[in-house]
């Protein structure tokens, strides 16, 4: 059981026999009344964002998530396949199962996939990645008048901003929790 007075970001709970994960959270400690605490919660198998209030004290039936490190093997358009390594089982998911990891997978990498009762709900590109540049425009010597950064298109077609001294051909290293430039690799 969860108490929703404990309820974190990236809690998972079973609620109306729905399981749902909380993607923001906030306790209120009104000057008159209770306190409660508000959510915004993630449908984890249909993608639906809800916002609810708790009391802190009530108490939520706390999901069994189970994850497994597979690794992305090819895609033919429709479907991502990914193996499991330990039983060479492969399992298709589509682009919105997959959701935003899409950007950053490449093939034969490593990805977290999490599971609800044996149905994948949820694809996780690993922290850091290194990728190769593949478009993005020159940078010029005293080119600093703006914050440094340009676009640049890396080889999974995901865009981020770098700074000026990255060129093409370029293997650099990103923070896909943040979708940040870290170094060149």
């Amino acid at each position: 059981m969860v108490v929703a007075g404990d309820i974190r970001k990236g809690t998972t709970f079973v609620l109306d026999s729905q399981v749902y994960t909380v993607t923001e959270f906030m306790h209120v400690k009104p000057g008159k009344g209770a306190a409660f605490v508000r959510t915004k919660l993630k449908n984890v198998m249909t993608g639906g964002v809800v916002e609810k209030t708790f009391n802190p004290s009530e108490k939520l039936e706390s999901a069994v998530i189970e994850t497994r490190e597979m690794q992305y093997s090819y895609t033919d358009g429709e479907f991502y396949y990914f193996m499991d390594n330990e039983t060479y089982e492969q399992i298709p998911l589509t682009a919105e199962e997959v959701g935003d990891a899409l950007k950053y997978m490449k093939e034969e990498m490593i990805m977290t996939i999490k599971f609800f009762k044996g149905a994948a709900f949820s694809v996780q590109a690993p922290n850091f990645v290194v990728l190769e540049v593949t478009n993005t425009e020159p940078g010029f010597k005293g080119d600093t008048a703006t914050s440094g950064t340009k676009p640049a298109t890396v080889e999974t077609g995901a865009v981020i901003q770098v700074p000026l001294f990255v060129n093409e051909g370029d293997k650099i290293r990103i923070d896909t929790r943040t979708d940040e430039y870290m170094e060149r690799a």
